[in-house]
């Protein structure tokens, strides 16, 4: 029969402002007994679950055998968000000391409960927890930080922060935005309207479903940091830019949705044979080419709402790129002499800018 009893750890509770965090010492061995990795993935209705990246293998064979050494220590500490059902009780305390309070952590253990059911998450400290838990020892105390989270939103907020210093993946960055809350930095404040609109994009239906790399979308052949660019640019500056609240920074998503499923989907049927094709067999669904594209929705579109669009005309236009472009074969004419292979754009700023400048060109003659 499963174990179930109350780990009373002692602690301290230190006052930051209006957040309270705890600090305490916990046996490694142990902290798979009450706390979960929340992996990220989406459900069956395609609603982001979890935060975490997936466990490195080779990094945690590593810290294990580094571990099992004569004289290892983990000086770093791991990070813990838990829920209600832990609880801090203070200890009689003294001094002057206002903002530590020292005092006995208790934390409900439950061997019988799932990992989603547990009541506390691994935020920061993934492979140095699954390390102690696969190490050849009896037991193997760590530092540890504790928050009470009001729920995974504030989860993923705090582990974008605390992981903003490491080279935490940029495609689970992106994909953790557009349902993180609190406070977070400029950059990604900025971006957080774009990565919602891209994961519409991937998870609706129209051209790039399923199309744009993520995490939960490892089959995807586009990279989503150059949808990302097409989108902010538009945002911020193109197309899309009717559709923002400058205020606050929020959007009409549904219409940008709209706007750019309008734009997108006559671009994929009409070079059909480049959009189905991965990057290094066309340039359109190469970084070059999608933001380049997204210049040209940009320059046709700006400032109309999309119900007020003339996309017969809009099509008509794009249809009389054919001739112009060379997405899978052939060369680029860009004049004075400078024709360059079809696969020899790169997703540079030099090259972006290059074709961009000749398309938009094209559809404004």
């Amino acid at each position: 029969m499963a174990d179930r009893y109350e780990l009373k750890l002692p602690a301290l509770k230190i006052l930051q402002g209006t957040k309270e965090i705890y600090c305490f010492a916990v046996d490694g061995k142990k902290l798979h007994d009450f706390a979960a990795v929340s992996r990220i993935r989406r459900d069956d209705q395609k609603r982001l679950q979890g935060y975490q990246r997936p466990e490195v293998l080779s990094h945690i064979r590593s810290i294990r055998r580094y571990l099992e050494s004569e004289g290892a220590m983990l000086p770093n500490a791991v990070v813990l968000a838990f829920d209600e059902r832990v609880r801090f009780e203070p200890a009689v305390r003294g001094g002057d000391v206002k903002y530590s309070i020292p005092g006995e952590l208790i934390i409900p253990v439950d061997e019988s409960l799932a990992d989603d059911e547990k009541p506390a998450w691994l935020v920061d400290g993934q492979q140095r927890s699954a390390a102690i838990r696969d190490a050849d020892l009896a037991e193997f105390p760590v530092a540890a930080v504790g928050f009470i989270a009001s729920g995974q939103e504030e989860q993923r907020s705090q582990f974008i922060l605390v992981n903003s210093t490491k080279p935490l993946p940029k495609g689970l960055v992106y994909e953790l935005l557009p349902e993180t809350t609190g406070q977070l930095p400029r950059s990604l404040a900025r971006r957080a309207l774009a990565a919602r609109l891209m994961v519409h994009l991937n998870m609706g239906d129209g051209p790039f479903s399923g199309r744009i790399s993520s995490p939960t979308s490892p089959t995807g052949d586009i990279k989503d940091n150059s949808v990302l660019k097409m989108l902010e640019h538009s945002i911020y500056e193109g197309a899309l830019y009717q559709y923002r609240n400058a205020t606050d920074g929020t959007g009409d998503e549904e219409r940008m949705l709209a706007h750019l499923l309008a734009f997108w989907t006559p671009v994929a049927s009409i070079f059909r044979e480049a959009w189905g094709k991965p990057p290094k067999e066309s340039r359109l669904t190469h970084g070059v080419g999608i933001q380049a594209m997204g210049f040209v929705m940009d320059r046709l579109t700006a400032d109309v709402p999309v119900d007020k669009v003339d996309w017969d005309d809009v099509r008509a236009i794009l249809r009389g790129l054919e001739e112009h472009v060379a997405w899978t074969s052939g060369k680029w004419n860009f004049g004075d002499d400078h024709q360059p292979n079809w696969n020899s754009l790169q997703n540079t700023s030099k090259d972006v800018r290059l074709l961009s400048s000749y398309l938009q060109a094209r559809v404004s003659a």
